[in-house]
């Protein structure tokens, strides 16, 4: 028995309708499926939990499969010998959306959807494999066929644990996973005296029960009616939906435990990304798509909750194949914050979000270790790290934005669980990118604001990818070191408590600030949670000292000082933050998911005397729009000099920079 992987290719099509990209000329793209087959008593496997009570072939194997992309330049002669891996976000292609400044799409082929260019013109062979099991076909996500746990062909059961909230009215029905996207778990009994439903208005309240007839397992189906009777609707039974009759009301947090079966195997995601590149970086024959393109380097990429799904493939030897290579030379880890993934887990629901102030604050992703560095938390006295094996362990990138401090403890990246600074190792560099959010569109266009008091974030910060990527590729290739870690510090007093941020930020007139950060005690997730078994129904407070979590300081216009200051930062119209609040009836004075704001300068003098506003108008910053794009230009040119943006995205700045920024700010002087 071994491992292997077999690649069935289903369609090939041109990208862009044939356009050159430079020297790298026209690409092509390539889509199927990854075939695995892994045997279950190796020890390349045997973290994976459940992989004992998997099914397997006729020769005592596992199988799995996965889908698969592939962009790669028609001619292997003009690709750069690089394989970029996108582990792309909740199944969706976001690699070339946000090195590219390109419209977002899970079907790229068009030259719209190829952006600037930039990954093209570099020659890169752009890699998508399925990694997370639970998806629903739809919308072109990337999805996995994943055997079910069984023991002795008997359904494995367990108690699941999942929250739902309604963002608007009116709402009545949620899939027991509480993702339209994503797989639930079937209950093992349609009888809700058998399950708990509760609510609560934030979430460290007292839970309120809502009792068992108030509820079912059920489905709403409507469509239109017979007899002029209008449209009709129908209440179908389903052991993977809920229905609430009266509906949920808004903003509250209601909270589902119930006893389900079938876990899939999810952490053969982890496995399905290592034997695929692996494969494909090594394996010299005509089986392999890539044999002609002499592969020399691997980089992958992930945001969010795939930068979490990075960490914890690290954290768990992942980038290490079945034969001990490594397997990722380096990897980009984005607004990952302090987290790794719940991936490898009995009734893993891997699209859940890392756990926020208000939204799924309970959920296990940020567990120590946080810090790639070796380090002791000193609540449970455990001494460890995300990067434990030099031989194998990648080059690592760790960017963070203003977001991942307030709301995903993105300071214990680069502290000891008591605040306290602690060095990178060799091997990664963390960058900072300051007053950021965690999602920046690079297409942004005017803000809006949603259920969020302020108007979202509007920083372009995607000149930031590319400038990194090429630094990436000059350390692995060259070994050129790379910049200098860009981090807030507790030693020169950029990373502070939020008793000190509240007195240095600015008194802006009805703008009200967050209580906290996202704090994080110490849970107790049943003795078998180091197995994967969790019980978490819900999670019992261990410790009730809180680890440490700090935030930039910023300046008295309100933006954080420490980190990269991209250009409109550098010449700022406004008070950027990674951190917006709720309004009434949603959740009102909890930090809002993941959005940033925009909080805009009073325009001139007059306007800043009649609203109180103690920042400078923007009259008194710049002259005029043609004083904000040199300032933007000064600003975009000290970063190309640090090597933190490039040469050409200079004349991109200053196109965005024209009349006051106006695709994202409305400035009237």
């Amino acid at each position: 028995m071994s491992n292997s992987v077999t690649i069935e290719i289903t369609e090939t099509r041109k990208v862009a309708d044939g356009y050159e990209f430079g020297d790298s000329g026209a690409y092509e793209c390539i889509t199927g499926w990854s075939h695995y087959s892994v045997d279950p008593k190796a020890k390349s496997v045997s973290k994976v939990v459940d992989i004992e009570h998997a099914p397997r072939n006729k020769d005592g194997n596992v199988e799995f499969s996965a889908e698969l992309t592939i962009f790669r330049p028609i001619k292997a002669k003009d690709s750069n010998k690089r394989l970029f891996f996108d582990y792309g976000n909740r199944g969706n292609k976001r690699a070339i959306q946000y090195f590219n400044d390109a419209v977002a799409s899970n079907d790229p082929i068009s030259l719209e959807h190829c952006g600037n260019g930039y990954l093209f013109r570099r020659g890169y062979t752009i890699i998508w494999g399925a990694w997370q099991g639970d998806l629903l076909p739809g919308d072109g996500r990337m999805t996995m066929r994943l055997p079910i746990a069984q023991k002795a062909k008997t359904p494995i059961t367990g108690l699941v644990r999942t929250e739902f909230i309604a963002s608007s009215p009116g709402k009545t029905t949620f899939p027991l996973s509480g993702w339209v996207s994503t797989k639930s778990y079937p209950t093992t009994s349609m009888d809700t005296t058998k399950a708990r439903l509760t609510r609560r208005r934030y979430p460290n309240d007292e839970r309120e029960e809502i009792q068992p007839h108030e509820w079912c397992f059920a489905r709403q189906e409507g469509g239109h009616g017979m007899d002029f009777q209008g449209n009709e609707t129908s209440l179908i039974p389903s052991d993977t939906h809920i229905h609430i009759p009266k509906g949920l009301e808004t903003g509250w947090i209601y909270e589902l435990i119930y006893t389900g079966r079938d876990p899939l195997i999810m952490g053969l995601g982890h496995v399905a990304v290592r034997d695929l590149v692996s494969f494909l970086r090594y394996d010299k024959t005509e089986r392999n798509p890539l044999v002609n393109y002499n592969i020399e380097k691997a980089y992958c990429f992930g945001r969010s909750q795939t930068g979490r799904c990075i960490r914890d493939a690290i954290y768990l030897g992942f980038n290490a194949d079945a034969d001990g290579r490594k397997v990722f030379d380096g990897a980009f880890c984005h607004v990952a914050g302090a987290g790794k993934m719940w991936l490898n887990h009995r009734f893993s629901n891997a699209i859940i979000p890392g756990g926020q102030q208000y939204e799924e604050h309970d959920n296990i992703s940020d567990q120590f270790p946080f810090a790639y560095s070796e380090t002791t938390d000193h609540i449970s006295g455990k001494t460890d790290a995300i990067c434990r094996r030099p031989t194998t362990d990648p080059l690592i990138f760790h960017t963070q934005t203003s977001t991942e401090y307030w709301q995903r403890r993105g300071s214990l990246v680069h502290t000891d669980t008591k605040g306290n600074d602690l060095p990178p190792p060799k091997n990664v560099r963390i960058y900072h990118w300051s007053s950021a959010q965690h999602v920046g569109n690079p297409l942004q266009g005017k803000p809006t604001k949603g259920i969020c008091q302020n108007y979202n974030n509007v920083l372009q910060t995607s000149m930031l990818f590319r400038a990194l990527l090429d630094a990436m590729d000059d350390w692995a290739t060259h070994g050129k070191l790379p910049p200098e870690n860009q981090i807030p510090k507790n030693a020169d007093g950029t990373l502070v408590t939020i008793k000190n941020w509240r007195i240095q930020f600015p008194q802006v007139p009805g703008v009200s600030l967050p209580r906290s950060p996202n704090l994080l005690p110490l849970y107790d997730y049943g003795p078998d949670a180091q197995n994967g078994i969790l019980t978490i129904l819900p999670p019992i407070i261990k410790h009730r000292k809180s680890y440490a979590i700090l935030i930039p300081a910023v300046d008295k216009d309100g933006n954080e000082i420490a980190g990269i200051r991209v250009p409109m930062l550098a010449a700022p119209l406004a008070t950027y933050t990674g951190w917006n609040l709720r309004i009434r009836h949603y959740g009102e004075g909890a930090m809002h998911e993941f959005s940033g704001s925009t909080i805009d300068f009073p325009g001139t003098e007059s306007e800043r005397r009649a609203c109180g506003d103690p920042r400078v108008p923007i009259k008194e910053r710049f002259s005029n729009s043609l004083g904000y794009v040199k300032a933007i230009k000064e600003a975009s040119e000290k970063l190309i000099d640090k090597r933190l943006m490039l040469p050409e995205d200079l004349a991109r700045a200053l196109d965005l920079a024209k009349d006051w920024c106006a695709s994202r700010h409305d400035v009237r002087l």
